[in-house]
């Protein structure tokens, strides 16, 4: 038994009616341990109670002091700020400080985070050789996973994760490459050569300059534009223990260098069901083709032959905030390239789907993939890049994520259990017996 002592209002009483034994597992912070649940068991040799929970979905992996959500109230804080105030009144940088070192910056810290970020936005030739040495087509997500994954064997150092100032260097330089390498591989995809930093322009401003520079000697991204960025890459920055983001801490439990961690989010990001989910719901707007084919769309989504992309998220049962804020990005990104014939269809979609008793009874709200793709698309980007660009907002996430993860004592190599359900003491025969 657990400690007899802990409060009733503080513990969870378990009858095992197998053998009519009672158990106090205490409750922390609204959950059990479940190594607590091991010691409920029917005999020695038997192993004890586990939990079955695929997909993690009630399951806490870890402690975090990053993000906060409440899915149910449409709440997104980071180190407890609300998004809508970061994306109005921040920037990227600044919000990537935020993540990684837990609180605002001073003004002196945040030029020299700037500078750092800044100084190493450029990476080795090699890696330049490497990124060229992909097919024509290959597809920009797998590109960038590959070369993060390089990274490491440019900066061997980075094994010492032990080391707080040599983590702080490879978070600075993942940060900084990341849109040096998303670029290049949009570059690539195109047939176009590569474009340097340029130290003189933001964060974003320059990442636009990667992408989009050809002959001029200067690229000058609209304000506008860079601002809708700055936020979208805001708005991505972290959303607790996603897919990707279980991936990064579930590959750096092993205590490998945070590239080859964050090139296992990479992975997982690339997966249609989590950072794809925007190049569908512009397949989906394309293919309802007009506002008159929305009733039948609609009518298709009930029956079941079709999928309403865009709406329903495994954590918001509200509207997602971050929606919200991307749906004002889209005016100021619509004033410069001009309106994207599917805003018309998806704003329609979206007054129905909100109130239509079926989707309002599921609690199907817009999320932050149904208005991306839009703008995304509105500014030439390819489908195959909205996950490079989803990759490059959250890349700060998941350095904070694995940051935390190192210096957390509680947390050990992942390995979780499994239940068997093949075969047992099977006798083995051998394939000339087994041929015969």
């Amino acid at each position: 038994m657990t400690d007899v002592a802990a409060k009733p209002t503080d513990s969870l009483t378990v009858r095992d009616n197998r053998t009519g034994q009672e158990y106090d597992i205490a409750i922390t912070d609204n959950t059990i341990a479940a190594k607590d649940l091991g010691q409920i068991r029917v005999g020695e040799d038997d192993p004890g109670l586990a939990t079955y929970d695929p997909g993690f979905v009630n399951t806490a992996s870890c402690r975090s002091a990053v993000t906060f959500i409440d899915g149910d109230k449409g709440i997104l804080e980071y180190r407890g700020y609300p998004i809508e105030q970061l994306a109005e009144k921040s920037t990227f940088l600044e919000v990537a400080y935020l993540l990684i070192h837990g609180e605002l910056p001073t003004k002196e810290q945040y030029e020299n985070w700037v500078h750092e970020i800044t100084y190493h936005t450029f990476v080795h030739e090699n890696v330049k050789e490497f990124v060229q040495g992909f097919r024509y087509d290959a597809h920009p997500m797998g590109m960038l996973m590959a070369s993060v994954g390089a990274l490491s064997t440019f900066y061997p150092e980075a094994v010492n994760i032990a080391d707080a100032d040599n983590r702080h260097m490879q978070m600075v330089r993942m940060i900084a490459k990341m849109p040096t390498l998303g670029a290049w591989s949009f570059r690539h995809a195109q047939g176009k050569p590569f474009v340097y930093p340029d130290n003189d322009l933001s964060y974003t401003e320059n990442f636009l300059s990667m992408l989009f520079k050809m002959s001029e000697s200067k690229y000058v991204a609209d304000p506008r534009i860079a601002k809708a960025l700055d936020v979208l890459l805001i708005l991505h920055a972290d959303h607790e223990q996603n897919c990707s983001t279980n991936a990064v801490r579930s590959v750096g439990s092993s205590q490998v260098d945070p590239y080859s961690a964050v090139a296992a989010g990479v992975g997982a990001l690339f997966g249609p069901l989590h950072g794809g989910a925007n190049e569908a719901v512009l397949r989906m707007l394309k293919r309802i083709g007009s506002k008159e084919n929305i009733p039948a769309f609609i009518e298709g989504v009930k029956n079941g032959d079709e999928r309403l992309m865009g709406f329903g998220h495994r954590v918001y049962k509200n509207y997602d905030p971050r929606a919200k804020l991307i749906k004002k990005a889209c005016d100021d990104v619509f004033e410069v390239t001009g309106v994207n014939p599917l805003l018309e269809i998806a704003q329609e979609l979206e007054k129905i789907a909100l109130e239509d008793e079926y989707f309002v009874k599921r609690r199907l709200y817009p999320n932050v993939d149904f208005y991306s793709g839009l703008i995304y698309e509105a500014l030439q980007f390819p489908p195959e890049m909205f996950t490079v660009l989803f990759a490059i907002g959250r890349t700060p996430g998941w350095l904070a994520q694995w940051n935390e993860l190192i210096t957390d004592k509680e947390q050990k190599i992942a390995r979780p259990k499994q239940i068997y359900t093949g075969d047992r003491e099977l006798t083995f025969v051998p394939a000339e017996e087994r041929w015969a």
